[in-house]
């Protein structure tokens, strides 16, 4: 396996969900960690990595900010899911006692989903651009009264310890990640368990949206998600995310993305891919 085929590139710095996540999905790859998005996609397209996983949605915060707008321009296809457990700790350099902290620093979700801990131990927070960027930056301070909210592997990474451990208020904290390659994967139509996702923008006719979604209902196509976002730097245009059950060329979704056409502008498949075990663990359900 040559370096390229080795890696595979998240957001953030080593240690973040991310990281863990890739390190779940990607036996015996190496995890690069990137700067952005952007650089994230960057990673693949320039042939640095051979995949990039990036997350979509989180059962606490909602979905990610900016996500929708960068999938469509990646240059990259969905390959696959996967959810990832978000357990936060609360780490401090070796020694620290919980009545030394003053200050706790993560991410402005994390410190969010974990507000029960900062608010019981009066702490002050203090909003990082991620994670385990919080605690590394925590390590090189060497400042007891201060902390880091991040994962366990970020503590073990940066040489921290874990004062408490699942200190997020809620349990069922995930977050959906999407695996993401240079080509769609091929599988055969009537494959069972497979999603297709897909954009589209409706055309500016009465009633388009409730008239280019009729075709899945008649068709029995089971929509697992649908949303809108901005589109064109205005408040008029609306692009369309969408995952539903199926091939694009089954019989049923065929039919559906046939009628869908005729009252769109565009409708571009973004991935086809096998439906993760975990959704129904997680209580996800179809409309």
């Amino acid at each position: 396996m040559n370096a390229k085929n080795s890696l595979i590139a998240f957001q953030g710095e080593l240690g973040a969900n991310g990281d863990l996540a890739c390190r779940a999905v990607a036996n015996g790859m190496e995890t690069l960690p990137c700067h952005s998005f952007e650089d994230t996609f960057a990673a693949v397209r320039n042939g640095e990595a051979a995949k990039a996983l990036i997350p979509i949605e989180n059962t606490v915060a909602g979905r990610v900010a900016d996500i929708h707008h960068l999938l469509p321009n990646s240059g990259l296809f969905i390959v696959g899911e996967h959810f990832q457990r978000v357990e936060h700790h609360l780490l401090a350099i070796k020694g620290t006692t919980v009545d030394q902290l003053s200050h706790v620093h993560s991410h402005v979700h994390a410190l969010n989903q974990c507000r029960n801990t900062i608010n019981t131990l009066k702490l002050e927070p203090v909003v990082h651009v991620d994670t385990a960027g919080a605690a590394k930056d925590i390590a090189e301070s060497g400042d007891p009264c201060h902390a880091a909210i991040a994962s366990q592997l970020a503590g073990q990474i940066y040489g921290l310890d874990s004062i408490r451990s699942n200190i997020e208020d809620a349990q069922h904290n995930t977050t959906r990640f999407l695996l993401m390659a240079p080509e769609l994967l091929s599988f055969h139509p009537e494959d069972p368990n497979l999603i297709t996702s897909f954009i589209f923008r409706v055309r500016n006719v009465p009633a388009a949206l409730y008239k280019a979604l009729g075709g899945f209902a008649s068709n029995g196509v089971n929509m697992l998600k649908l949303e809108s976002y901005l589109f064109g730097g205005g408040f008029v245009a609306a692009q369309f995310y969408v995952e539903v059950e199926g091939h694009p060329d089954s019989k049923r979704l065929s039919l559906a993305l046939e009628e869908l056409s005729f009252f769109t502008h565009e409708v571009r498949t973004l991935g086809v891919y096998q439906r993760n075990s975990a959704r129904d663990s997680l209580g996800e359900n179809g409309s």
